[in-house]
C-alpha cells in the first residue's frame, strides 16, 4: 500500500451492522456532510476546525440513506428509510420542508445543474422529478424493475442516468421524460444486500458515464450513444461499489468490496495509488479545491485522505470544469440561462430554456448512428470519429461565442480555504434550550442559558472557599464570550446589525463597573491583574483598566483568533497570512507586558498538519501553551530562540479511538481536561463535567532501551529546572529573595540525578556503555557520581567504573581551580577577610559575631550532608573489589588531588593573610574586639543545564574546610 494510512473517526453510531453511509464536501472545502442508514441523524462537520462540534440534523425518524447538495450549495436534501425527503438550508442546517413522501425507503437523490429539479428514487416504482420551487412533482419516470440505487444528472442538463439493484442502467431524456438507452445487467447485482448500492457518475465535462462493471472493473460509456468506450481494470479483487470523479475529470476514485480504494489516471487507464481499510468504504467525495479525498465506511467512520494524487502529478483541481461564477457577496450563481430556469416550476419550461438553440438530442443520436452504420472500421476507428466530432463541436462553440477564452477562464472558480474564526478559550457552542459554557478554566466557570429576550448567567468556582459567592446575572445584552480570574469577570457580545455596537462589561467581584461600547465588533476578550483587553473586528487591541478607563489602543497585523491573560501578561493570536493550499492555518502569537508597555515575544504559532487552534492560555506557572484539534499540547520556551515544545499528544494518551480531550488548563506536571466521547467534542453543563488529570509526556521516538518513561521524565525535569533558573535570574535582577527558588532548584537537580542513575542502570543492562558515560557527565552532584561508580562496580563493569572515576577527578580538579581563582575576589562593602588556613576560624564583621558559633555548627552539618562522610566513602571504596591495579589506587589519586588543592590555596591565602582590610566601626582584621565566626554560604551543586548566577557561586572557605575535614577523616 502506498502513501500514509488514513485515520478514520466515528461520525455515526449505528446498530453495529454494516449500513450504507454517505459523505459530501461543500463548495469551499470547509464543511463535510455525513449520513448513515443506521442513524436517523445527519451531521455537518467543520473540516477546518475538527474539534468544533458537528451540527446535527435530527428530523428523520429512521436512518438517512441518501443526501445531496444543490449546485449553489445553499440547500441540502436528505432521504430516509422513513419514506420522506426533506430539505434544509445550508450550511446552517435549518429545516425547510418535507418535499415528498414515498411508500417505501428512499435510496438515491440528485439535483440537476441549476438546482431547479430534484430527482428522488428508491424501492418504490418510479423516479420522482420534483420542482424545488414549490415542491411539486413534475414527472415520474418509470421503467426499472428493481430498486433504483443510483441517480446522476449529466452536467449539460440533457440526460438523467439511473441504475437499479439488478445492474440495469437507463438514460432518460429530460425534454421528453422517455428512456433513450437501456443497458441491462451491465452492473453487479446487489438487490439482496441492503448495505450495498449500485452507483454511477458522469464525468465533469458530461461526455462519459462511469458505471461499476461485472469484472471488478469500471466501464466508461459514451454520452450520446451509450456505447462502451473503455474499461479501467486494476487490482480490485471484488466488485466496485462506489466511484467519484475528480473536479477536473482527470482522475477517478473507486471503492470496492475488497475494502480497497484505488485512484485512477483516466487518460493512462491505470491506478496510481491505493489504500486498504479495515471496513468497506461506502462513499467517496473529492475536495473541490485541493488534493484530498473524503471517505466514509459502512460502520459510520469517516476521514480525509490527504494527497491521494502524488505531488509530482497534475493536481485533481487543476483546470476543473465549473459553470458557476462568484458574485461580490460570495454567493454562487449560474449563468443567465440557469438563472431563468431556476425560477420555473414546470419541467417542460425548464427543458426548453436549458436547451435553447442546441441541436435536438434525437438528431444527435441519429447522426451518430448513421456514422456507426457507414463506418467499416473497427471500434478504435469509431472512437476516433467520436472524439474528432466532439472536438469539432467544441471548436464551433468556441467560434460561435467569439473566442471565449476569457469566459472559460472566468468559469473556473478558485476557492481558498477559510481562515479559522475567532474563538474564546474554554467556551462551548450555542445549544438551543440548553445551558452552555462562556468560560471554563481551573478557577471556575461561567454558564449561560437563553430565554425569551434575555439570558441567565451564573459564575461558579470549583473551590467555593477560594472565591467569593457571585450572584447570578440577568443578561439583556446577549453576551457570547467571557473570561474569568481571581479579581473579576469580563463579558462581551457581537454586533447584531450594521448600526448596533458590541458591549464590553467588566464585573469585579466587589462591585459593578460601567459598560463600554465599541462601534466595531468584539472578537475576543482577556483578563489580567488590573487590566481588561478586547480585540475587535477592526484589528484593534483595546486595553482598559478595572474601572473602564481606556488606557491603550494597539493595531494588530491580522484578524484575531483568540486571546488570553495572566497577571501582567497578555497573549494574542492573529492570522499571519492566508491559509496554505492544504488548508493549514498560518498563525502568529504576540505576548505583551501591560505594566511595562513592552512586547515580550512575537513568533509563529505551530499547528499539526490539517488542524486548527482549539485552546490557548497560560499554565499556572505562567508558561504560554496551545492545544490544537489534533490533540497536541505545546509550551513556549525561550530555549533555541522562543521555540515551542510538544509536551503532550492525545493520540498516545487516549485509551479508545472515539475518546477526545477538551482542554481546561495545566500546571508544571499535569494536564487538566474533560474526556468526551465522539462525536461529542465538548462537555455539557449538566451533568457537571469531571476533570481528569493526565501526565505531561513528550511524543518521543520509541526508545531502544525500553525506558520511554525514564527518558520522558529526564526531559520534563530538565525543562522545569530551566524554568526555575529563569525565575531565579529574574528575581535576582529585581532584588527579590531567591532562597525558596534555590531550594526548589536543588530538589529538582537531585531528582534529575536520581533519574539519570536509573537510566545509567538501564544502559548498562542493555550494553549501551557509551550512552552511560554521557549520562554520568550530566550528573550534578559529586555524591551522585560516586553512586554511579558503586552501581557499575556492582554490575562488574570495571572499565566503566574507571571512566566514572576519571569524570569525578576531572570535576574535583576543575572545582578546585575555580575556587582558587575566586579566592582573590573580595567584596569590600561587606568587609570580608581572607581566612588564615592555619587557624580553624575565620574573621568577619562585628555585626555577625553573636551568631558565629551557631553558623559554624550549621555549616559543618550542611557540608557533611552535601559532601558525605569521606571516611565512609573511602572504606566502602576499599571494600569494593576491582580486578585491575589502576582502580586500587583511586583513593590515593583522590588524596593527591586534595593535597594539591590544599597546597595551592594555602599558598595564595598566606600572601593575603598579612593584608589588613578595614572593617565596619574601625580597627583591623586582627582586632581582639571582633569575634570569630564562620560565614555560611549556600553550596548548591553545579548542573550542566543550569545558568550561572552570582548567588550560586561557592565560597572558597567552605570548599577548603570540606577538603581539610575529608583529609583528617581519611587519616
Amino acid at each position: 500500500m502506498k502513501g500514509r494510512t488514513v485515520k478514520l473517526k466515528e461520525a455515526h453510531r449505528g446498530n453495529g451492522a454494516a449500513s450504507v453511509c454517505s459523505i459530501l464536501w461543500d463548495n469551499s472545502g470547509g464543511l463535510l456532510v455525513t449520513a448513515c442508514a443506521g442513524d436517523s441523524t445527519a451531521f455537518i462537520h467543520d473540516a477546518v476546525q475538527p474539534a468544533k462540534p458537528a451540527k446535527a440534523l435530527r428530523h428523520h425518524r429512521e436512518g438517512v440513506t441518501a443526501i445531496a447538495l444543490n449546485p449553489t450549495f445553499d440547500t441540502l436534501a436528505s432521504g430516509s428509510i422513513d419514506h420522506s425527503v426533506k430539505l434544509y438550508s445550508f450550511p446552517d442546517g435549518e429545516f425547510q420542508s418535507n418535499v415528498t413522501r414515498f411508500t417505501l425507503p428512499i435510496r438515491a437523490l440528485a439535483f440537476n445543474k441549476s438546482g431547479s429539479l430534484l430527482a428522488a428514487a428508491g424501492d418504490d416504482d418510479g423516479i420522482k422529478m420534483i420542482a424545488t420551487v414549490d415542491s411539486s412533482i413534475s414527472r415520474v419516470l418509470k421503467g426499472h424493475n428493481g430498486s433504483v440505487t443510483g441517480l446522476a444528472f449529466d452536467p449539460k442538463n440533457e440526460f438523467l442516468a439511473s441504475v437499479d439493484g439488478f445492474g440495469t442502467v437507463t438514460y432518460w431524456e429530460l425534454s421528453s421524460g422517455k428512456p433513450v438507452h437501456t443497458l441491462k445487467s451491465v452492473a453487479p447485482n446487489c438487490d439482496s444486500d441492503a448495505s450495498r448500492l449500485n452507483f454511477l457518475s458522469w464525468s465533469p465535462d458530461g461526455e462519459t458515464l462511469a458505471v461499476p462493471g461485472l469484472k471488478n472493473d469500471i466501464v466508461m460509456y459514451d454520452r450520446d450513444t451509450a456505447e462502451k468506450l473503455f474499461t479501467l481494470k486494476g487490482d480490485h479483487e471484488k466488485p466496485v461499489c462506489f466511484l467519484s470523479w475528480s473536479p477536473n475529470g482527470k482522475y477517478i476514485a473507486t471503492a470496492g468490496l475488497d475494502n480497497q480504494v484505488l485512484i485512477w489516471d483516466v487518460d493512462q487507464r491505470q491506478d496510481i495509488d491505493r489504500q486498504k481499510f479495515d471496513e468497506r468504504i461506502s462513499s467517496l467525495s473529492w475536495k473541490p479545491n485541493s488534493n484530498a479525498l473524503a471517505v466514509i465506511d459502512v460502520m459510520g467512520k469517516f476521514g480525509v485522505w490527504e494527497n491521494p494524487v502524488p505531488c509530482f502529478m497534475r493536481s485533481p483541481t487543476d483546470g476543473a470544469i465549473n459553470h458557476q461564477t462568484r458574485t461580490g457577496n460570495g454567493l454562487l450563481l449560474f449563468e443567465e440561462d440557469d438563472k431563468k430556469s431556476s425560477h420555473s416550476g414546470s419541467l417542460d419550461e425548464i427543458m426548453e430554456e436549458s436547451h435553447g438553440d442546441s441541436i435536438p438530442v434525437s438528431s444527435k443520436r441519429l447522426r451518430k448512428h448513421s456514422v456507426l452504420d457507414k463506418s467499416d472500421e473497427d471500434s478504435d476507428g469509431f472512437l476516433e470519429q467520436i472524439v474528432s466530432r466532439k472536438r469539432s463541436a467544441k471548436n464551433k462553440e468556441h467560434l460561435r461565442f467569439g473566442g471565449g477564452t476569457e469566459e472559460c477562464e472566468s468559469s473556473v472558480r478558485t476557492v481558498r480555504p477559510k481562515l479559522q474564526e475567532a474563538f474564546q478559550p474554554g467556551s462551548t457552542p450555542v445549544q438551543v434550550g440548553k445551558r452552555r459554557f462562556l468560560c471554563y478554566n481551573l478557577l471556575g466557570s461561567i454558564t449561560t442559558i437563553e430565554n425569551e429576550g434575555y439570558s441567565h448567567i451564573e459564575v461558579d468556582f470549583h473551590d467555593t472557599g477560594r472565591g467569593p459567592r457571585v450572584p447570578s446575572m440577568t443578561d439583556y445584552f446577549g453576551f457570547t464570550m467571557a473570561a474569568l480570574n481571581e479579581n473579576g469577570s469580563i463579558f462581551a457580545n457581537p454586533c447584531k446589525g450594521t448600526k448596533s455596537m458590541s458591549t464590553l462589561m467588566y464585573r469585579p467581584f466587589g462591585s459593578w463597573a460601567n459598560n463600554s461600547e465599541a462601534s466595531e465588533e468584539v472578537k475576543a476578550v482577556a483578563l489580567g491583574t488590573g487590566w481588561v483587553a478586547a480585540v475587535t473586528s477592526l484589528n484593534f487591541l483595546r486595553i482598559f483598566t478595572d474601572g473602564g478607563l481606556q488606557r491603550h489602543v494597539l493595531c494588530l497585523d491580522g484578524p484575531v483568533v483568540t486571546a488570553a491573560g495572566f497577571r501582567n501578561k497578555l497573549a494574542v493570536v492573529t492570522h499571519a497570512s492566508d491559509c496554505f493550499s492544504s488548508g493549514d492555518q498560518v498563525l502568529e502569537a504576540q505576548v505583551f507586558n501591560i505594566n511595562d508597555r513592552t512586547q515580550l515575544i512575537r513568533c509563529r504559532l505551530p499547528l499539526s498538519p490539517g488542524s486548527c487552534l482549539s485552546w490557548f492560555g497560560f499554565s499556572e506557572e505562567g508558561q504560554l501553551c496551545t492545544y490544537d484539534s489534533q490533540g497536541v499540547l505545546r509550551m513556549l520556551t525561550n530555549q533555541y530562540g522562543n521555540s515551542w515544545l510538544p509536551i503532550f499528544s492525545a493520540s498516545k494518551a487516549k485509551k479508545t479511538e472515539d475518546e477526545n480531550y477538551w482542554m481546561v488548563g495545566l500546571n508544571a506536571n499535569k494536564l487538566f481536561c474533560v474526556s468526551c466521547k465522539s462525536p461529542n467534542s465538548y462537555p455539557l453543563v449538566m451533568p457537571k463535567p469531571v476533570l481528569i488529570l493526565l501526565d505531561l509526556k513528550f511524543p518521543l521516538a520509541c526508545s531502544d532501551l525500553g525506558a520511554d518513561d525514564l527518558e520522558n521524565e529526564f526531559i520534563i525535569r530538565n525543562m522545569h529546572l530551566y524554568q526555575i533558573l529563569e525565575k531565579i535570574d529574574e528575581n535576582a535582577a529585581a532584588g527579590l529573595d531567591t532562597s525558596a527558588l534555590d531550594d526548589e532548584a536543588f530538589d529538582m537537580e537531585s531528582a534529575i540525578d536520581r533519574c539519570i542513575l536509573r537510566l545509567i542502570s538501564t544502559c548498562c543492562n542493555a550494553d549501551k556503555l557509551v550512552r552511560a558515560t554521557e549520562l554520568a557527565r550530566l550528573l550534578s552532584m559529586d555524591k551522585s557520581v560516586k553512586g554511579a561508580i558503586k552501581l557499575v562496580t556492582t554490575l562488574k563493569l570495571p572499565i566503566l567504573a574507571e571512566r566514572f572515576n576519571e569524570i569525578l577527578e576531572e570535576r574535583l580538579l576543575n572545582e578546585s581551580k575555580g575556587v582558587s581563582n575566586n579566592s582573590s575576589v573580595m567584596d569590600v562593602n561587606k568587609a570580608v577577610v581572607i581566612p588564615n588556613l592555619s587557624s580553624p576560624q575565620v574573621f568577619a564583621t562585628a555585626e555577625a559575631s553573636k551568631k558565629g558559633k551557631n553558623a559554624e555548627h550549621e555549616e559543618s552539618k550542611e557540608r557533611k550532608e552535601l559532601c558525605g562522610n569521606s571516611s565512609n566513602e573511602a572504606e566502602k571504596s576499599q571494600a569494593a573489589t576491582i580486578p585491575f591495579s589502576k582502580m586500587s589506587n583511586n583513593h590515593d589519586r583522590s588524596e593527591k588531588v586534595i593535597k594539591a588543592t590544599e597546597k595551592e590555596l594555602n599558598k595564595k591565602s598566606s600572601k593575603e593573610e598579612d593584608k589588613q582590610l578595614p572593617v565596619k566601626g574601625g580597627g583591623t582584621s586582627n582586632s581582639s574586639s571582633i569575634e570569630v565566626v564562620n560565614q555560611k554560604h549556600c553550596q548548591r551543586p553545579i548542573n550542566p543545564f543550569a545558568k550561572s548566577s552570582n548567588k550560586l557561586e561557592k565560597s572558597s572557605t567552605s570548599l577548603l574546610d570540606s577538603l581539610k575535614k575529608m583529609k583528617k577523616t581519611d587519616k
